[in-house]
């Protein structure tokens, strides 16, 4: 019997069909895990999961974060988000490390003691850094504004009102979203900063 080309994809084709309607038809076995200690051994037994986005760059990557008890477990790619479907850079795959770590004698997670949780401020002429309370913090920066800006306040160039600081800059983030940006514009605008951007541009 000469076998012809077209003969050839014939055959070809009613072999593949023929083996996948078997493999279709037969039943598959099911694999379940029995109740019991083997369940606590699961990395994310009894976890939350809380949806976040990566704090590296302004791509917004998606991420999922398993808490247990109020303890952040394990943080992964979400694979349901629209820009990084599941994937992440190995920045963004080791976030995780910004508040736990594994400790190497252990092996347990444990809180990252390089950690920074508190507002610091390095005094001019200082090498050190010094803790201070968010009360403080946000009234040293409020008082800079300031100061910055009534000693570089324009109020007119050539006979034209101006009414900006060019000693002030604004940059965004890439986790704020859109009505904290508006906030944030307004802010910028009602004391005369015009240099703003945002990270996602850059």
């Amino acid at each position: 019997m000469e076998l012809t080309r077209r003969g050839f994809f014939k055959a070809t084709a009613l072999a593949f069909a023929g083996s996948m309607a078997y493999e279709l038809s037969t039943q598959s076995r099911a694999f379940g895990l029995e109740t019991g200690e083997a369940a606590d051994d699961w990395k994310l037994v009894n976890t939350e999961e809380y949806t976040n986005i990566c704090c590296y760059c302004s791509g917004g990557c998606g991420l999922i974060c398993s808490v247990r008890d109020g303890e952040l477990i394990n943080l992964e790619g979400d694979p349901d988000h629209p820009i990084n479907e599941g994937c992440l850079c190995p920045k963004g795959a080791a976030m995780f490390q910004l508040r736990n770590i594994v400790d190497d004698k252990t092996g347990e997670i444990i809180h990252n003691p390089e950690r920074v949780t508190k507002p610091q401020v390095r005094r001019p002429g200082g090498t050190d850094w010094e803790d201070i309370s968010w009360d403080d913090a946000i009234k040293e920066i409020a008082r800079h504004v300031k100061d910055t800006r009534d000693a570089t306040f324009v109020l007119e160039e050539d006979g034209v009102t101006c009414n900006y600081t060019p000693a002030i800059g604004s940059m965004g983030g890439s986790q704020q979203n859109s009505e904290e940006e508006y906030l944030i514009l307004k802010l910028m605008r009602s004391i005369g900063i015009v240099a703003i951007d945002n990270q996602a541009r850059v």
